[in-house]
């Protein structure tokens, strides 16, 4: 994610389309247990959180999801999503009811193994009762189909305030979920620890086109059905799979007009770049800039890092707006960043170090987010030194003194613990430019050959996989050789201004 800014928004609604502007209480529906399911001692409910301490109630526990379908309908006249989504999960326990993650939108019915299964809803929670209880180490699936208009969240500090989740658009919408924001828009298990593979149905009215994560498969056009219409419309369907597992705040899905370059990189990559013809209007060189930064940078980091870790790159460029106001953030979504308008080549540098830091190896609890954004701001310098910029070496330095300690009152930087930054700034300053200096640090320390040799194997250990601070330290301490214990505890744990090491 590259650092975005506070802004104040007002609530806006148009006549004969509300836009609901944070996620709402659900109201409770309570349905008893099946005894078969509840009654045998054997079978337990799921935990209705994985036990991250920034979100207790992110993500669930009982099951490991393998696979995400899902068949959606988009009207962007109403702001209405409609769909079903099938889950492929694994029980971990023996399961008497399982929760899956769902903020607003309305739930029709639930089917577990084909047959009708009784819910309740208890906040962002969905509460599943199957018929019989799913056993520990059995596949199983869940069926869920809901609709309603999905809700953007605002006011929230641990992004400033800015608008994140499924965002509305002019033409359709732009979704950028980190932290928490998949579950506005499908039900999930919404938490990095538990990733899978996707397939994406999008049916959206004639003219728009949908572009999401992963490769297209297929595109028809059609009549469908929309909740809101009295007849059905012509219609466009969009198919796309993810076959690498994802974390659910890097799913994405872009509705709009596009105008779409594909093509490969000079190292052979697949790109696949969308741009919103309204940013093209302003800068007509838009979708080759875009694209041809995507390539530079893939290429640059896959011979930094070492292999692409999935089918495609690229990017998705809309003219994002909340409110009449642009939005001020750029994202990382799994094989295509998602910009708000269009960014400087650091920035989708940035953004593109995060399919190795942050897609691929992502944080196994949201305190070590470090992992994500300081990797990727590094990364951001590395590559500004690289085109005739500052040396990393210099910009490290020149952070570091821009930085007085103690921190001015509400602004808060050396106070912020980089490798535990607490949820309301978990994307604080720090936690960027603060880790990007602890490692440039480390690697002024270790020699570059082991800095490099030390990315590269966290990289490969860890892909597509999730990862912790304690084991980047101790991977850190086995490459180099040293005792880095102080090192570390100065520059990722401690809150206060470390000493300038000399160099």
């Amino acid at each position: 994610m590259a650092l975005r800014h506070p802004r104040f928004m007002t609530p806006r609604a148009t006549p004969g389309r509300m836009l609901p502007l944070a996620v709402a209480a659900v109201s409770v529906v309570a349905l008893a247990a099946p005894a078969s399911a509840a009654g045998n001692g054997r079978y337990t409910p799921g935990a209705p959180g994985v036990g991250d301490a920034y979100f207790p109630l992110e993500g669930n526990g009982g099951y490991d999801v393998q696979h995400y379908s899902l068949d959606l309908r988009y009207d962007p006249d109403y702001d209405q999503l409609d769909g079903t989504v099938t889950i492929t999960a694994k029980a971990t326990q023996d399961l008497s009811s399982f929760d899956l993650d769902l903020s607003g939108l309305d739930v029709d019915r639930v089917k577990v193994n084909r047959q009708k299964a009784d819910y309740k809803r208890r906040g962002q929670e969905l509460i599943i009762t199957p018929r019989k209880g799913l056993r520990k180490g059995k596949t199983f699936t869940a069926v869920v189909t809901y609709g309603g208009v999905p809700q953007t969240i605002v006011g929230s500090p641990i992004v400033f305030g800015s608008p994140y989740g499924f965002l509305h658009t002019p033409d359709g919408a732009f979704v950028g979920g980190e932290p928490n924001g998949a579950s506005t828009w499908f039900p999930v298990n919404d938490h990095p620890s538990d990733k899978a593979t996707y397939d994406y149905k999008i049916a959206v009215p004639k003219g728009l086109r949908v572009v999401a994560n992963g490769l297209l498969t297929g595109t028809e056009n059609t009549v469908a059905s929309f909740s809101r219409r009295r007849s059905a419309a012509e219609a466009s369907v969009f198919k796309w799979r993810e076959d690498s597992p994802m974390a659910s705040y890097l799913t994405t899905i872009d509705i709009g007009k596009w105008e779409i370059r594909e093509g490969r990189t000079p190292g052979g990559l697949r790109n696949y770049t969308a741009v919103d013809p309204a940013l093209l209007a302003a800068q007509p060189d838009a979708l080759n800039f875009f694209y041809s930064t995507t390539s530079e940078a893939t290429d640059l980091w896959a011979k930094t890092f070492g292999p692409y870790p999935f089918s495609t790159t690229g990017a998705i460029g809309d003219d994002a707006r909340f409110n009449g106001q642009p939005l001020g953030f750029s994202l990382e979504t799994q094989g295509k960043p998602v910009y708000s308008a269009v960014r400087n080549t650091g920035t989708i540098a940035h953004e593109l170090a995060h399919q190795w830091f942050g897609d691929s190896v992502s944080p196994q609890r949201w305190q070590d987010v470090w992992l994500n954004e300081s990797f990727a701001s590094w990364s951001g310098w590395y590559w500004a030194e690289k085109h005739g910029g500052a040396t990393v070496h210099d910009a490290a330095r020149a952070t570091y003194n821009s930085r007085p300690f103690p921190d001015a009152p509400g602004s808060p930087f050396w106070s912020v613990v980089t490798a535990n930054p607490q949820r309301d700034t978990m994307f604080n300053a720090r936690v960027y430019s603060g880790g990007a200096m602890a490692l440039q640090f480390l690697r002024e320390r270790i020699g570059d050959d082991k800095f490099f040799t030390l990315l590269r194997t966290w990289v490969a250990q860890h892909r597509h996989g999730n990862a912790t601070t304690e084991q980047f330290t101790a991977l850190a301490q086995k490459v180099s050789g040293q005792d880095l214990t102080q090192f570390f505890k100065e520059w990722i744990y401690s809150p206060t201004k470390p000493e300038l090491p000399k160099g």
